[in-house]
């Protein structure tokens, strides 16, 4: 008989993969940025250089394959794919919530991607949440060295828990433990939004704590309150979730305003971004890295030569925007004049 975590993690992926999860309404924002077509690029094609350095590994494209999954059998195919292809291609991966496997051992072999990744830009990943029910510096350090991660992942995910009926609804406090983690973890610490964005207040609040990255996770993409209510036993549980499908801050306008906000920051772009020419943009915007979820999780239930085939082509798609916007590097790509915000 399965435990709770791997049938939630079961009924995660088969909703994302078989009902409409997406924002109703609510957009990722990037729709109302453009780049300025360069006719005279004075650029090589082959020169583009879309590659950086980040915690200490070289990656060749700011791509992050963005958390996903961990805890069944399924889930370790899956990552396994991802895994293998990641390193091919040289982009970074998040790995899934790694709580099912602190609390069922015999579940961390599905996280454990490091024999067919050993140079990948690893992210382990736990719940901030759990921080308020016991779990200690001690289990993030055993989720770290689990899956032999370069940086830990907490991510916050208050709706999502707050329209579950057995969801942790405590948050009280939460700040100060994750400072602590910051404090005393030997990896840096990232923290991550689901698919609702951080506003500024919770980023400075993230700044303050010492945390060493920030994906602002924005809306746009997969709405997990529309997973939730997919999952939901009961119509009022239903309801409740059905009423926050367009709930959020856009991926863009977060970005935005915690660049603005937080210029030292090190920050990653997710949330309903769709491909090459999204993760152009976010860079544009002031992302470091974009992530991508849904794309390659229909992709990794096939093989990793169906990922690999899916990086490159969003890979392409990003070093053709920064050739026809002029853009060598990119450095050159944050420039202004790059990008251009279309006037409603």
């Amino acid at each position: 008989m399965p435990g709770i975590h791997a049938r939630r993690k079961s009924d995660h992926i088969r909703i994302n993969l078989e009902e409409d999860v997406t924002f109703p309404r609510l957009t990722t924002g990037l729709e109302n940025y453009r780049f300025t077509h360069q006719a005279l690029p004075e650029l090589n094609l082959v020169d583009i250089d879309a590659s950086l350095s980040l915690f200490g590994k070289i990656l060749k494209a700011p791509i992050l394959i963005s958390s996903m999954t961990g805890g069944t059998e399924e889930a370790r195919r899956i990552n396994f794919h991802l895994a293998e292809a990641a390193e091919a291609a040289g982009v970074a991966m998040g790995l899934g919530s790694q709580r099912a496997g602190v609390e069922e051992p015999e579940q961390a072999h599905t996280f454990q991607v490091r024999a067919v990744a050993p140079n990948v830009l690893l992210f382990a990943n736990l719940g901030a949440v759990q921080l308020n029910k016991g779990y200690t510096v001690e289990h993030c350090q055993r989720a770290v060295d689990m899956v032999e991660a370069d940086a830990l992942i907490l991510h916050l995910n208050p709706l999502q828990e707050a329209v579950q009926a057995d969801g942790d609804w405590a948050w009280r406090g939460l700040a100060h433990k994750i400072g602590e983690v910051c404090r005393k973890l030997p990896v840096p610490v990232i923290a991550k939004e689901v698919g609702w964005g951080i506003s500024v207040g919770a980023g400075r609040m993230l700044a303050d704590a010492g945390v060493a990255a920030i994906d602002v996770a924005g809306s746009g993409g997969t709405s997990w309150t529309e997973v939730e209510y997919h999952r939901a036993e009961n119509d009022s549980r239903k309801r409740l979730a059905r009423a926050f499908a367009d709930w959020g801050i856009p991926t863009a306008e977060s970005l935005v305003d915690l660049r603005h906000a937080l210029p030292d920051m090190t920050l990653f772009a997710s949330g309903g971004l769709r491909g090459g020419i999204d993760i152009a943009k976010c860079v544009a915007l002031g992302a470091d890295l974009g992530g991508m979820a849904g794309p390659f999780l229909k992709a990794a239930i096939h093989d990793a030569e169906a990922v690999a085939g899916e990086i490159e082509v969003t890979a392409t798609e990003l070093r053709v925007a920064m050739f026809a916007s002029g853009a060598a590097t990119l450095h050159d790509l944050r420039k202004p004049g790059r990008l251009t915000r279309i006037e409603s």
